[in-house]
């Protein structure tokens, strides 16, 4: 059932995970809530993940409608749009620009148009994004957002999660906190996108992605609010820490992604669009739909270093 609970919380050796009552702010603390004007905004969940309707995506956005777009997704985290139909690649690179400069994924193949990648998957190649990750975070400046659009969806499945990191980094303990205060850790793609080549292809990535350090919290480059920076695949251990000290510090700190309170899901349908900040959010594209097929396109947003 889905009733509260009210027995006592299960002894555990040490607290993985915060037991009760969470702190699910939408904005920074002393954030002014936004008027919109032009937008029509429905929220998904109370903190995090908003559809927008009324927004043609495909038609050009003026300077008044696009600053409540990006307040929008500042506040929100994640945006969804749906029935974009007419929303084609260059509407998609109008749309990213936005924010920024198209960034390529180094270890994703070249799609048709310049900055936008395809990620198809179909009845021969069994998907493997099932992990909460940060797009880019093995990178020195990790990518500012990402904007999505679904090409073709399956009938049930495939449906995409986001989880507010704010909001994970709000519900540490005080002592946590100060634990993880001023500590980096180091984030690299060997683990992941590195484990099915060989030795020479990965040498070959190393000359121009090497391994970086970011900190463990962040202040996100927009707002200032402090968000929980390591995620699963990319980060390999926290600067300073003996390797079983740092070990056990990142399983404890990585599995705040997992916390329902924080997250949002959605169901994609033929030209739906999202864009999400990078930076607040981890996602998770849920990979139950083999034999089916799914095939997205996808434009990074370029970022800058973090502090």
């Amino acid at each position: 059932m889905d009733s509260a609970v009210t027995a006592p919380a299960p002894a555990l050796d040490k607290p993985l995970m915060h037991y009760g009552k969470r702190t699910l702010d939408r904005m920074a603390p002393g954030a002014a809530q936004p008027d919109y004007r032009l937008l029509d905004v429905r929220p998904l969940t109370p903190h995090i993940g908003a559809e927008i309707d009324g927004v043609d995506l495909s038609r050009p956005i003026g300077e008044d409608l696009a600053e409540e777009i990006r307040q929008a997704l500042l506040e929100w985290k994640v945006l969804f749009f749906r029935g974009q139909d007419a929303f084609d690649p260059q509407s998609q690179l109008a749309f990213a620009g936005l924010w920024g400069e198209p960034e390529e994924n180094p270890f994703f193949p070249k799609g048709d148009t310049a900055g936008v990648t395809r990620l198809a998957k179909d009845a021969m190649v069994m998907g493997t994004e099932n992990i909460w990750h940060s797009d880019h975070s093995f990178m020195a400046a990790p990518a500012l957002g990402s904007v999505l659009r679904a090409i073709e969806v399956p009938s049930a499945g495939g449906d995409t999660m986001w989880a507010d990191m704010a909001a994970a980094y709000d519900n540490l303990t005080d002592a946590m906190k100060d634990r993880i205060e001023g500590l980096t850790a180091v984030h690299d793609w060997v683990v992941s996108h590195g484990a099915l080549m060989n030795e020479s292809q990965r040498a070959a990535h190393r000359e121009n992605l090497p391994a970086v350090e970011h900190p463990v919290v962040v202040r996100h480059p927009r707002t200032g609010r402090k968000v929980l920076y390591v995620n699963e695949p990319f980060t390999t251990r926290i600067v300073g820490l003996s390797d079983p000290e740092s070990r056990e510090l990142l399983d404890e700190l990585v599995l705040q992604a997992r916390i329902p309170e924080y997250q949002v899901r959605f169901r994609w349908q033929p030209g739906s669009v999202a864009v999400w900040d990078n930076i607040a959010t981890q996602h998770y594209a849920i990979s139950d739909y083999f034999p089916q097929r799914r095939v997205m396109e996808r434009i990074a947003i370029a970022g800058v270093p973090l502090s």
